[in-house]
Order: structure tokens, then C-alpha cells, then sequence
């Protein structure tokens, strides 16, 4: 069952995101990681809401160092935080359409969090099978018991990472990765996370602002057809929460 979080805008909803962000987190560090070890896997998403929440948590993350010994504040460890990438165009991490160059550049370069903590899918022009079943081994090496939060956007269609409608990518049910080589959405060479590994999460949250999303959000609510509406497909085995801004709720009624 997914849970609407409904705010005004994106800057409410990034507002809302990252402090319950920080909340989650540090519970789960608390309170024992999915893995049972005490670390958390965090699946990170692109787009506008999800790479404006990722500079909010380094804002508040630099604001609570700062504060730190004269006012104690909630805060992430990051050093027992590993961060993984929902899906990667066939770039360099150098490259504009990055999504771990444009998190390095947001967030992950301004936190204490160590490099080996950080799985990248190490894309640079190569072929996209090996990378896929590449990454695939580093989530099962890494995340054998799948991710404790995965942070996923969504397109207008209903998009979520590289899983489009009446695709092969977005009809997988075994493979945890999966090479995408005619993406709709440019660049067309993408590598993603599936169903299955989204699905293994404890927390999925959708992050989605925009009136041009609004009929993929109803069908979100409604749990359409997933080949029709991938984000639809989505489900958390702890929870499940659309954070929506109110001109992408016009068609809830």
C-alpha cells in the first residue's frame, strides 16, 4: 500500500524528504540495519527533486557539524551509510548526465563517508551487458538482503531509473540489473537497477513534483499495470510513500 505525503511544492517536498531522510537513517543505525550489521543501503535517484534533496542533506549535514558541540543535533553516520545508484547513463562520471557525478557533486564530496562506501557503475563507453551483470555482483556482494531505502523519481510515463513502459527493462523478474539500450528518454545506453532489486527494499520513497506527472501519480495511487505505469510496480517490504506536490495531485480527486 503506498503512502501519500502530499506538500505544496518541490522546495516543501525537498523541505519534508530530507529530514525525514536523516530521521529514517539514523533509526535504522539505532535500531539495526536490514543486513543486521549495522550498515544502511541507500539507492539514490537524479532529477530535480531527488538532486535538490541530496544538496538539502549536505546543507543540513554541514549545519549540524557545525552546531555540534554547542547544540547537539540528529545526524547521519555516514561512514556505515553505502550509497548506490538506481540507474547510470553510458557516460564517465565526469559527464553532465552523470547521476553519481551530478550526487558527487551535491553531496557525497561534502560528507564523511568513505570512498569504498560508494557503488558506482563505473560506465565509460563499454558494453552494457558486462556492466550490467558487473553491478549485479556488487548488489549482491554488497546488498545480499536488498537496499534498507531506495529514492526513485519518476517520469511523466510513469518512469522510474531507466524502467520505461512496454519494455523488456520494466517486465524482469529475476535479473537485479539490466542493460537498457534504447532508452526513449536520451542518452539511448543506460544501465538500471529492476523491479526486483526496487522491490527489495525496506523503504521505497517516490519523489515527484510537476503537473505534467499528474496521471502517472493517479495511476501510482490506483496500482495500475506496471507495464503501463512502472512506478506503479513499486513496493517497499516496510513501506511505500509518494511524496507529491499539489500540481502533481490534480488527478487524486
Amino acid at each position: 500500500m503506498v503512502s501519500l505525503a502530499r506538500v505544496s511544492d518541490l522546495n516543501e517536498l525537498i523541505t519534508l524528504a530530507s529530514r525525514r531522510f536523516i530521521e529514517t537513517i539514523t533509526q535504522i543505525q539505532f535500531s539495526g540495519a536490514l543486513h543486521g550489521d549495522g550498515l544502511v543501503r541507500v539507492v539514490l535517484t537524479g532529477g530535480g527533486a531527488g538532486i535538490g534533496l541530496l544538496k538539502e542533506l549536505a546543507r543540513l549535514d554541514a549545519a549540524a557539524e557545525a552546531q555540534s558541540e554547542s547544540f547537539p543535533t540528529l545526524r547521519v553516520d555516514w561512514s556505515r551509510v553505502h550509497i548506490f545508484f538506481g540507474d547510470e547513463r553510458n557516460v564517465p562520471v565526469s559527464h553532465q548526465d552523470s547521476n553519481e557525478g551530478q550526487a558527487r557533486d551535491t553531496l557525497l564530496k561534502h560528507i564523511s563517508i568513505p570512498e569504498g562506501n560508494i557503488h558506482g557503475y563505473g560506465l565509460n563507453g563499454q558494453d552494457l551487458d558486462e556492466a550490467a551483470a558487473e553491478y549485479e555482483k556488487t548488489v549482491r556482494r554488497h546488498a545480499p538482503d536488498g537496499f534498507d531505502l531506495h529514492l526513485l523519481g519518476m517520469g511523466g510515463e510513469g518512469h522510474i531509473n531507466s524502467l520505461f513502459p512496454h519494455t523488456d527493462a520494466v517486465r524482469e523478474k529475476e535479473k537485479l540489473v539490466m542493460a537498457v539500450k534504447d532508452s526513449p528518454k536520451p542518452p539511448a545506453e543506460r544501465v538500471t537497477l529492476t523491479m526486483p532489486a526496487i522491490n527489495s527494499s525496506g523503504r521505497v520513497w517516490l519523489l515527484v513534483a510537476g503537473a505534467e506527472k499528474a496521471s502517472a501519480a493517479a495511476a501510482v495511487m490506483r496500482s495500475a499495470e506496471a507495464v503501463d505505469w512502472p512506478a506503479a510496480g513499486v513496493g517497499g517490504t516496510k513501506e511505500t510513500v509518494l511524496f507529491l506536490t499539489d500540481d502533481a495531485a490534480t488527478e487524486l480527486g
